[in-house]
């Protein structure tokens, strides 16, 4: 992305979301930050995975109307994406120094300067999903919770430094190539999604696939090397004292990561929620399963969905309501309510609350 010498906003008309994008000068380069609702209610912002924006890794959960009145009736929505990673990217020159985990960190509390936001909620995959817990790590007083979805939180392992630093090169000497491409989708979906790519592709994966081809490889390449070489979080995580909501697909390659993170935080400020056959991608390939565990975390801040919206999810007519999809345990409802496994079944819970 070229610099500015001011911030400014641009009118995204084909954007599903609907709002405006603000190209936010910080201090390590500007950012692409799209904002959805009302600035005058509370803030949520998001982070997405790599080689990722917000349309490619959010776009699921937010299109869908029970997550509408619940999460943009509550707030406003900012979606921050990484350097270089937002719709028209230029190519980053290579005269601009390579940012470490901690300046991406640094970079989302500049933003929110920018806003005038004091204390937001924040929604990260994987990759982003680090740089908020790092960002609520360094700036306690300005994170009201988190809602991580397949995070990470350990430094790389050898074979992931290995296989990243493949990535790496891949995307240095032949872009977005075919096997990269491959890799990628591998890191984000299930194998029952992807297995479709040789029948009748899915929607999830053309569109995926289309976003992907629009990725400034080398842009893609700074982010990726700054997780590369992201460190370890583990220690500090039980200094972590606002709520957290952790989603895992059961076929994450992040799964076993995502439920050390859960124990590390303790039981009394984290909840763990698995969701069967998913990669993850959650908010992407199973966001409908996300939407009942993030209303009752959210009634522990005071927040409740738009009562419309309520009562048509509640009594079984909508067939893609959350709960004709999933069994919530009723213990999701207690602060203490941690380890639940959230896996779609055939049959229907009703909770009376």
């Amino acid at each position: 992305m070229g610099e500015s010498s001011d911030s400014v906003s641009i009118d995204i008309d084909m954007v599903p979301f609907g709002g405006k994008e603000f190209l936010v000068k910080t201090s390590r380069g500007s950012l692409s930050v799209f904002v959805c609702g009302d600035q005058e209610k509370p803030a949520l912002i998001t982070y997405p995975d790599v080689a990722l924006n917000y349309m490619s890794c959010f776009q699921g959960l937010f299109v869908c109307p029970d997550a509408a009145s619940l999460l943009l009736h509550n707030f406003c929505i900012y979606h921050i994406d990484a350097p270089g990673h937002e719709l028209g990217a230029n190519v980053i020159s290579s005269d601009v120094p390579l940012l470490s985990v901690d300046d991406l960190a640094d970079q989302v509390a500049e933003v929110l300067d920018f806003f005038g936001l004091k204390r937001v909620l924040c929604l990260g995959v994987t990759a982003g999903a680090y740089i908020l817990t790092l960002f609520a790590m360094k700036y306690k007083e300005r994170v009201l919770g988190l809602i991580l979805v397949s995070p990470v939180c350990k430094s790389p392992t050898w074979a992931e430094w290995l296989y990243n630093k493949v990535l790496m090169n891949l995307l240095y000497f032949y872009g977005m190539c075919g096997i990269l491409k491959e890799c990628l989708l591998q890191r984000y979906f299930s194998k029952e999604l992807r297995s479709s790519v040789h029948g009748t592709e899915s929607e999830i994966i053309q569109a995926c696939l289309k976003l992907l081809d629009e990725r400034q490889s080398l842009n893609v390449m700074r982010f990726l090397e700054a997780i590369n070489k992201r460190h370890d979080l583990t220690d500090d995580l039980k200094k972590l004292h606002c709520k957290t909501l952790i989603f895992v697909g059961e076929s994450s390659p992040f799964r076993t990561e995502s439920v050390h993170m859960s124990a590390k935080i303790g039981r009394k400020n984290c909840t763990l929620v698995e969701v069967k056959a998913c990669g993850s991608l959650v908010t992407e390939e199973h966001p409908l399963a996300m939407l009942v565990p993030i209303e009752f975390f959210l009634m522990g801040f005071g927040f409740h969905r738009q009562p419309h919206f309520a009562t048509s999810s509640s009594n079984g007519s909508n067939p893609s309501s959350p709960s004709s999809h999933s069994c919530i345990a009723p213990e999701l409802l207690s602060p203490e309510g941690l380890g639940i496994k959230l896996k779609p079944i055939k049959t229907r819970a009703d909770i009376e609350i």
